[in-house]
């Protein structure tokens, strides 16, 4: 048991370093990966214009008008919300933007019937939420120079909401089935995904899940080795940048740390 601890201490150790010399590019990084299902889906509106009208047209018998409207409003918010994001320009409102375009396309696409793509747009809000406590300051003290003692509640909450969130993701991941290596990999992402969600030893559960989705993002939804005609690209390529998005919303967890409402911070008090 003292070896062990001695271990993780020094692994958390190396995760301090790593933060502060990446703490100018982390962020930045962490708000990249998290627009890129957006981006993504910003740019095949762009580009699928006809075809994205098409279908939303025969989906719901909308009328020509509407599909249209629709592609619209989706290219021009997800485009616009990701530059608001990058250069840290109204992050609520952009924010607040995207939000919207996640439970629209909820609607639209009848995603809230599915529950592996309902439970993944749920983490995507869930890393959103992030970004919003990443663009809150610190609670100002009514004392010059006294701390605040925890006092910014909506952030904190912001953070612990966004954490429950992102954990909806690994349950979309986790496969049954009778491999060793894979049955490792559940149970891993699991005690990780706790970990994060309950704010224990959480910038070092974080960082290691982010190793991981990794790893598994690129080996299962290599979507650019299979050829465009197939329809299985576009299933891939949509899984892995919304994966890409929720290591975003990790990165910011190593970046913010798990907030006051977490075992992390009591142990400190206690």
């Amino acid at each position: 048991m003292v070896v062990q601890n001695e271990l993780v201490a020094k692994a958390e150790d190396v995760v301090d370093q790593v933060i502060r010399k990446s703490k100018h590019i982390l962020p930045t990084v962490a708000r990249l990966c998290l627009i890129a299902t957006f981006l993504e889906d910003g740019l095949r509106m762009w580009f699928q214009w006809s075809e994205q009208r098409e279908y939303m047209n025969m989906s719901w018998g909308c009328g020509v008008f509407l599909a249209t409207l629709f592609v619209f409003v989706n290219l021009v918010g997800q485009l616009g919300g990701c530059v608001m994001v990058l250069i840290r320009y109204k992050v609520s409102i952009a924010c607040g933007v995207l939000f919207s375009i996640v439970v629209l396309q909820t609607l639209a696409y009848s995603i809230l019937w599915d529950l592996q793509f309902l439970l993944r747009n749920l983490a995507l809000i869930g890393a959103l939420l992030l970004v919003l406590a990443e663009g809150r300051g610190e609670a100002k003290s009514l004392f010059a120079g006294v701390p605040n003692m925890g006092e910014n509640k909506p952030k904190n909450y912001l953070q612990l909401t966004g954490r429950i969130l992102l954990a909806f993701m690994f349950f979309t991941i986790i496969r049954f089935e009778f491999n060793p290596l894979q049955l490792v990999i559940d149970l891993l992402g699991s005690v990780l995904m706790v970990m994060v969600t309950i704010g224990y030893k959480t910038k070092l559960s974080a960082l290691i899940l982010v190793i991981l989705l990794n790893l598994l993002n690129f080996t299962y939804n290599s979507w650019w080795d299979i050829p465009e005609y197939k329809p299985l690209r576009d299933f891939l390529k949509y899984d892995f940048f919304q994966t890409l998005s929720v290591i975003g919303g990790l990165l910011m967890i190593v970046y913010l740390g798990p907030g006051d409402v977490s075992m992390d911070e009591r142990k400190k008090r206690f």
